[in-house]
């Protein structure tokens, strides 16, 4: 009768070499959350300073594809290097395999929740529990939309969130084109469309404006914009390949209309992707992060916790400014981890 003692066959060998390894797996010394352009930079810096980063490049985290929202933004005109303007997708694509190249480690997973209470650091996808030294949040924010009929099929063709990286486009050059919202980014943006529209034509749901006094007058002032009041956007219209109109509800009388236009910008504002921390990290009364010195240094309450790009920022919100702020953030772990040597 066979032995059924233990075999130290290479099949045992290497299934209890990975048990060990699943039970008592190394700490890792930086966990990057999700990879917005802020991240791929800090994973590029630490990966260069050898700290053997681990990406967690999240999977529709946010309502968005693994990339962000450049992932929906057809090309960018204003991104420096890039005299001929590039496709959003095109420069993540590129980011992420720079990321790769140097030595970045990613996985295609979410992270969902995050221990900060004890150090190690524990961020958790699912049942999957990581350690960390130092976790780098780039979370992003989320630009928020109405869901109107029509609205996801002409996305990236003639609707956009964001008018100062989409404003120079071809399709919306000398075009009617309408922005959505009350307060200075609705009037900030509304003005810089007037540079390449025909006209702009703001529609605000009440008949009054959150933007501040000075916003307002600009406005008001400029002969290329139109107010339209107790106005709500209904239907996005289109030929199928580009928008071509809105129609519209005055919510005082009911009445339905149609503004011919090709190009639609929504400045409601944007939900940052905090949710997940819990209360963990301190942020604002909008949900924002808040770094300590902000916008100058990226650490965060929390010892070993570093955030900036979109999820701590509310004003800039572009590519470039969210790619310099991460490289703030690694240059800045990277230093607290060597201190802490």
């Amino acid at each position: 009768m066979e032995s059924t003692r233990w075999k130290y066959t290479e099949n045992n060998y290497i299934l209890v070499y990975n048990i060990l390894l699943h039970h008592y797996k190394a700490m890792e010394n930086l966990v990057i959350i999700w990879s917005w352009p802020a991240a791929h930079t800090a994973a590029i810096y630490a990966a260069r300073a050898n700290f053997n980063p681990l990406m967690f490049e999240g999977f529709m985290a946010g309502g968005v594809a693994a990339w962000g929202q450049l992932t929906t933004t057809t090309k960018i005109e204003n991104f420096p290097g890039r005299p001929e303007g590039i496709d959003g997708i095109e420069l993540m694509e590129k980011m992420r395999q720079q990321s790769i190249n140097c030595g970045t480690r990613i996985e295609t997973k979410t992270i969902d929740k995050v221990d900060f209470s004890t150090k190690p650091l524990k961020v958790y996808s699912g049942n999957e529990s990581i350690e960390a030294k130092t976790v780098i949040i780039a979370t992003g924010a989320t630009a928020k939309r109405l869901g109107i009929a029509g609205e996801k099929d002409y996305r990236q063709k003639g609707i956009s969130a964001c008018a100062i990286c989409e404003w120079a486009l071809p399709i919306f050059r000398n075009k009617v084109l309408v922005v959505i919202g009350w307060g200075d980014v609705a009037m900030e943006e509304a003005i810089h469309l007037t540079h390449f529209g025909s006209k702009v034509i703001i529609l605000v749901r009440t008949d009054k404006l959150r933007a501040s006094e000075i916003m307002q007058q600009r406005a008001k002032t400029n002969p290329k914009i139109e107010f339209k009041r107790f106005t709500e956007a209904v239907e996005a219209l289109g030929d199928g390949n580009q928008l071509t109109g809105l129609k519209v509800i005055n919510n005082q009388t009911n009445e339905e209309s149609i503004i011919e236009c090709n190009g639609l910008f929504y400045a409601i504002g944007h939900k940052p992707n905090t949710d997940f921390l819990e209360g963990q990290i301190n942020i604002d009364k909008d949900g924002y992060i808040i770094t300590k010195h902000s916008p100058i240094h990226t650490a965060t309450n929390v010892e070993w916790v570093f955030a900036a790009g979109d999820v701590a920022d509310k004003k800039y919100r572009q590519a470039i400014t969210s790619a310099a702020s991460w490289c703030m953030a690694a240059i800045e772990a990277q230093q607290y981890i060597q201190e802490q040597k």
